[in-house]
Formats: structure tokens, C-alpha cells, sequence
């Protein structure tokens, strides 16, 4: 049993890998939306509260994947965009085996008819995978974005 057990966390991560077909790192977007040229559209599907407090700059919150409100910001930040933007999705409230919210934000993209649509994998927290390496963040703190 415990072998199994020992084993769950790789069969999630596998499962999670299953439905976002395309993965990029932390560091590889890091260097993209430091670089010049074209950008992708960042968009954070986790807890607002984590958007507030930290999030990549210029990335827009798209509402809690988990959740169906959170679905419904996600549906009307996404019908502001073409349909053939590259668009990264990304969450880190927890370790990327265990997010719900990644699948149901990259289903409802893909639904919508985008077709470059990739997930940013954050193995443990967006702080210890993004902010704790360096990388750039910003905050929104007003009252607008508490939705």
C-alpha cells in the first residue's frame, strides 16, 4: 500500500501533464517577457488574493480555474483576445500536482477555440518557483481587483 501511496503524487503530476498539453518554466517565460519581441498573455487562474499580493507584471487575473465565478472572469478576460494569441496560464497556490485550477482554465481556453494555449508549471508555490528566484513581480492591491 505504501508503495502506492509513494507513487500518487507522479500519477497526478502525469494526469495534470495529460490535459495541459503544453508546459513551459519559470525561467523560460521569465526570459521570454524580459526579451524583445512578441509577448505572451499572462494569465493567473489561482486565488486573487495571490494575484494581489504578488504576480507577474502585466499579467491579467483570470479568475479562480476551480470555481465557476472564477470561470466566468477567466471567459470574459479571454473574449477581449484573438483567438491565435499565446496565451500562458499560470497558478501556484500549491504544488503544481495538486492545482485545480490549471485543467478547468485550460479547458475553457480551448473550448473557446484558442489554440496556443500553455500552462506555466510551478512545481511548489508561485513564491519558492517565481518570486524567491528573482524573477519580476508586481502587486494590485486596489479594490477593484477583489472580485
Amino acid at each position: 500500500m505504501k508503495p502506492l501511496l509513494a507513487a500518487l503524487p507522479l500519477v497526478l503530476a502525469v494526469a495534470i501533464a495529460a490535459d495541459v498539453k503544453e508546459i513551459v518554466q519559470p525561467k523560460e517565460v521569465a526570459a521570454r517577457l524580459s526579451a524583445n519581441g512578441a509577448k505572451p498573455v499572462m494569465i493567473m487562474v489561482g486565488p486573487n488574493f495571490l494575484y494581489r499580493q504578488n504576480h507577474i507584471p502585466g499579467s491579467i487575473f483570470g479568475g479562480q480555474g476551480s470555481k465557476p465565478e472564477g470561470i466566468e472572469i477567466l471567459k470574459a478576460a479571454a473574449a477581449k483576445l484573438s483567438k491565435d494569441s499565446e496565451i500562458v496560464l499560470y497558478c501556484g497556490c500549491c504544488p503544481w500536482d495538486k492545482c485545480p485550477n490549471l485543467n478547468p482554465a485550460v479547458a475553457m481556453l480551448k473550448e473557446m477555440g484558442f489554440t496556443k494555449v500553455k500552462a506555466m508549471m510551478v512545481p511548489d508555490t508561485f513564491k519558492k518557483d517565481w518570486t524567491d528566484q528573482g524573477y519580476p513581480v508586481e502587486q494590485s492591491l486596489d479594490l477593484e481587483q477583489k472580485k
